[in-house]
């Protein structure tokens, strides 16, 4: 009935759908499994890709060849660049999404591919032999060989929903938990536990007063994630903003007996960084208010996604509670908040590639790792079916480093330091954020994607040309100088020091108050210069220009790390013979199994003198 597969992908969320897309697209032949066609890369949570630093990794994948960008420019209601008051390093892009459109998107990219084979059931149980992943078996009790396995389950494995003192199985709200999975591995010598992540109610969107609420529209001029030729937005929805008050807190309170999180009856660990309302009432008790953002669902629905309402309290306590916001008084519920208990696997039992150390060809992305995030999500699935493929063809492993991308400051991490809540990406994590911008992820990745087989010719050629382009207009602006008399006037009305001689362009861009749009404007010789140029090449050259000794600074210490990334640790290494390693230090390289000194380096508990050590025995 079936033909051996080279990738079988379990899970049809963000992960398992970039693991099916990338792995078939490089020439895997691949099935996605999933017990629910209908529900294939569904936005489960809010309605949106992108935000601070998650942006920065929907464009990555992008840039390597992967489907997100490109299916959220498609099926964007509403786009905002955050962060633009700081610097390129933090200007982050989000996008309100269509959810029913994103899904379709993503179903029709994945049926459109001729290497995609799709079979709706639940894998129960892992195929093995000699050490290696070689299939599944399904609850229909069909085993369906392949020659690896990426698993991306999501919450399913034993998912547990709670609302109030109820609680029943389920992967999400209306399908049922996956079972056999967490148990098989467990018997295999895998470590589990249990994260807890949640949801807001849902509401009808015609039943809420928006004149009672602060409307946050999207950018005037909206850009896009995809560095391909999508059409940015031509027209937006609003976003809009309301607060909780004392009188929501109290009925809120009311329900804290019957909440789940307090009563102890939810075990896993929530998100530090996105807390239950009933958490953030809880714990920041002295502030009367929180901000709630009303998020609608698409273009053809009235469903309302109240972001910052998340909740697992008894469904009438949390519509009595609704009904005391603002603009919330005659609010009807579509359905109420709940929160999810599920199994994950600590990823330091991961190679870089996101294969296990235990199990040969079977690969772990998404929330089976202890993340959070559709974008953290895509990115994981994304290298997990490249390196599928790569196997499989016995060809070099794809790991990106800390320095590359976001892309590999998350899964270093996840691999290297593990985590016991629900990871999320931010800036702060990343030590290189000025090299890894947003702007700036094609230049960084598409060659890459490119000789992979990822990315196509077309994508190459114009990131060839923007670079080009980029050099170009840095040549220009270090050899044009401007006089006092044609640039003074600008600077006294933007409130700069006028000039007292000439002075080259790329000098004067270096004031922060200066932009290169004020330039245009002030000087036709630099409105010259630019004329022949595209946006995307004028603005990446005035980042590299105004920043350059930042970005020099940190390339630098790129260089430093890399002598350790470049000292490779052999695959089985006895650490044991190396006596002069401290307790911790050793138990901490056996379990994590590092593949060079660098990747060492940062495991926690490893100290500077273990790796002292290390080197040393390792003959550096």
């Amino acid at each position: 009935m079936f033909q051996e597969y080279d990738v079988i992908v379990v899970g049809a969320g963000h992960a398992g759908c970039e693991a099916a897309a990338a792995a078939a697209t490089m020439g895997s032949s691949v099935l996605l499994i999933t017990m629910n066609m209908h529900t294939i890369a569904q936005m489960s949570c809010n309605p949106a890709m992108g935000g601070v630093a998650k942006g920065q990794i929907v464009r990555e994948i992008d840039a390597l060849g992967g489907q997100s960008g490109i299916i959220s420019d498609k099926t964007m209601i509403q786009f905002r660049m955050l962060n633009l008051s700081k610097g390129p390093a933090m200007w982050s892009p989000r996008c309100q999404s269509d959810r029913a459109m994103f899904a379709t998107e993503w179903r029709n990219v994945l049926e459109n591919n001729p290497n995609v084979d799709f079979w709706q059931d639940t894998a129960k149980e892992i195929l093995i032999e000699d050490g290696k992943a070689c299939g599944v078996k399904t609850s229909l009790g069909i085993e369906i060989k392949s020659k690896s396995v990426v698993l991306t389950n999501g919450t399913f494995l034993n998912g547990l929903i709670h609302i109030g003192e109820k609680n029943f199985g389920g992967g999400r709200t209306g399908e049922k938990a996956a079972t056999g999975i967490t148990e098989q591995l467990l018997t295999l010598g895998f470590e589990a536990g249990r994260m807890k992540t949640g949801t807001p109610p849902r509401v009808d969107g015609r039943s809420l007063d928006y004149s009672k609420m602060e409307e946050q529209p999207g950018d005037e001029n909206p850009s896009k994630f995809s560095y391909t030729d999508t059409k940015p937005l031509a027209k937006q929805r609003s976003c809009w903003i309301t607060y909780t008050n004392s009188e929501v807190h109290e009925i809120l309170r009311t329900g804290f007996e019957k909440s789940p999180m307090f009563s102890g009856r939810i075990k896993g660990i929530g998100p530090r960084y996105c807390p239950s309302v009933e958490d953030k009432i809880n714990r920041f008790a002295d502030k009367d208010r929180h901000q709630i953002f009303v998020e609608p669902e698409g273009w053809d629905t009235v469903e309302v996604y109240v972001n910052g309402f998340s909740t697992s309290l008894p469904e009438d306590v949390q519509y009595a509670a609704l009904r005391k916001i603002p603009g919330f008084e005659n609010a009807k519920m579509f359905r109420p908040g709940y929160a999810i208990e599920y199994d994950y696997f600590p990823p330091t039992q991961l190679k870089s590639t996101l294969e296990t150390h235990l199990i040969k060809n079977l690969f772990f992305a998404g929330q089976i790792n202890g993340t959070t995030g559709y974008e953290e999500a895509a990115c994981q699935g994304l290298m997990a079916g490249i390196n599928a493929h790569q196997n499989v063809y016995e060809l070099d492993p794809f790991v990106l480093k800390r320095s590359e991308a976001y892309i590999g400051v998350l899964i270093d991490d996840l691999i290297n330091k593990g985590t016991e809540e629900p990871y999320r990406m931010f800036t702060s994590r990343a030590e290189y954020r000025t090299l890894l911008r947003q702007d700036n992820a094609d230049i960084r990745l598409t060659e890459k994607g490119y000789d992979l087989g990822l990315a196509s010719q077309e994508r190459l050629d114009n990131v060839n040309k923007k670079k080009a382009e980029v050099a170009q207009i840095i040549a220009a602006f270090s050899g044009t100088k401007l006089t006092p008399e044609e640039i003074n006037p600008t600077l006294e009305a933007i409130g700069t020091a006028a000039l007292r001689e000439k002075i080259a362009l790329a000098q004067l861009l270096k004031r922060p108050q200066i932009s290169i749009d004020q330039l245009t404007e002030a000087s036709p010789i630099v409105a010259d210069l630019l004329e022949k140029y595209g946006t995307d090449s004028i603005h990446q050259a005035e980042i590299n220009l105004k920043y350059d000794s930042y970005i020099e600074k940190e390339m630098l210490l790129v260089e430093k790390m890399n002598k350790l990334e470049n000292l490779n640790i052999i695959e089985n290494f006895n650490y044991d013979v190396v006596t002069s390693l401290s307790f911790e230090g050793r138990e901490k390289l056996k379990r994590t199994r590092p593949q060079t000194i660098g990747q060492a380096s940062r495991i926690s508990g490893v100290s500077p003198s273990d790796i002292s050590v290390l080197m040393l025995f390792i003959g550096r």
